[in-house]
């Protein structure tokens, strides 16, 4: 399992995102809504790790407005190795620069990041499905570009580690 810096999106986008995980359970398409006991809420993350110290990235991240009004709009679907559906976010110049803020943060305190989470590498998304049957993902693509495109703002921050059930809210 691994910890996560998430960003929360707006009621409106939250409610639209969880309406989509319904629309894919419908299909058959475990969603985000059913991993973890239902601790999972939309959002997209800025990092990931396999663990956080929760004290070591406040230190860190002192200063820093982790949850800024960031406006974000979701353009397309698209799937990683390993049958992980998702929706992706346009990245923009302030999105872009706000990520790497805080994985210079990060990176100067010495917290080890996923290789795959760094600038440069990074694909914004908020993660829909990890275990899409391959028989399934034409129609789970199908249900996804029928909310698509989705503005949202981002109106929180946490360091989220459901396996070790620890959320922190960040600035």
């Amino acid at each position: 399992m691994v910890a996560a810096l998430e960003l929360y999106l707006d009621t409106d986008a939250t409610r639209r995102v969880r309406v989509l995980w319904d629309a894919l359970e419908a299909e058959g398409v475990q969603s985000m809504r059913s991993l973890l006991a239902q601790r999972h809420r939309p959002h997209v993350s800025l990092a990931v790790a396999p663990h956080f110290d929760p004290d070591r990235v406040a230190e860190a991240l002192l200063g820093t407005v982790v949850a800024a009004p960031l406006r974000l709009r979701f353009e397309h679907a698209g799937q990683f190795v390993g049958r992980v559906l998702w929706l992706g976010v346009t990245p923009t110049a302030e999105l872009l620069a706000h990520h790497a803020l805080v994985h210079e943060r990060l990176a100067g305190a010495g917290i080890e990041l996923a290789e795959q989470y760094r600038p440069g590498r990074w694909v914004p998304h908020c993660t829909l499905s990890m275990r899409v049957p391959n028989t399934l993902m034409a129609a789970a693509v199908r249900r996804c570009l029928e909310v698509l495109p989705l503005d949202a703002t981002v109106v929180g921050a946490a360091l989220a580690d459901h396996a070790r059930d620890i959320t922190r809210p960040l600035p």
